[in-house]
């Protein structure tokens, strides 16, 4: 579906822990630049949200739950209807606590509490990156050429497959690469 303000597909981002705090705000950023954001959390969309696309675009899971992980990777699919799948971003994340909000220590937490906080913290961002690869490739295929293949190239497959909002689009890049020139050279000039 074109997005309103180009003839360009309308891209998507599936975001993780996107209740609150640094997920709430990327919903925010992500919807006024015209993505459709399908958000997951632990809770229900709440009933007083000012998002409109909000109900038809939350996934209620439990990340610490293989089986709701799987859940939720097949409703995304779902839910993407054969579209392609521009951005995953997986924000959830939990620390175990102790009484009073103090952090444990490797001493101190059981193996079940360690266990609990990798399948949030690693093991579901493994599951849903593996179950949605398919629908993530043209993100993929950015990402690689953008790193490895001649600027000319590059710029003519994102310019022609991610439309103007590439930038948001080119992967995961390794820290030691400048991003700044990256997106810039990803960016159409006109």
């Amino acid at each position: 579906m074109p997005s309103s303000q180009t003839n360009q597909p309308r891209r998507t981002l599936l975001l993780t822990g996107a209740s609150r705090g640094i997920g709430h705000a990327t919903v925010k950023r992500f919807s006024a630049a015209g993505w459709r954001v399908i958000t997951c959390s632990r809770h229900p969309f709440p009933e007083n949200c000012p998002w409109e696309a909000g109900p038809e675009d939350h996934i209620q899971v439990d990340l610490a739950d293989e089986a709701s992980t799987l859940e939720a990777i097949a409703e995304t699919k779902r839910r993407l209807d054969g579209h392609e799948l521009h951005a995953l971003v997986n924000n959830a994340a939990i620390s175990p606590k102790a009484d009073g909000g103090k952090r444990l220590s490797t001493l101190n937490t059981s193996k079940e509490d360690w266990h609990h906080v990798f399948q949030v913290n690693f093991f579901a961002p493994i599951m849903l990156a593996r179950g949605l690869v398919e629908e993530l490739a043209v993100a993929l295929q950015a990402s690689l050429l953008v790193r490895h293949a001649p600027s000319a190239l590059s710029d003519a497959f994102c310019a022609s497959r991610l439309g103007e909002h590439q930038a948001f689009a080119y992967g995961t890049i390794e820290t030691r690469f400048d991003e700044d020139t990256i997106i810039a050279r990803a960016m159409p000039q006109v």
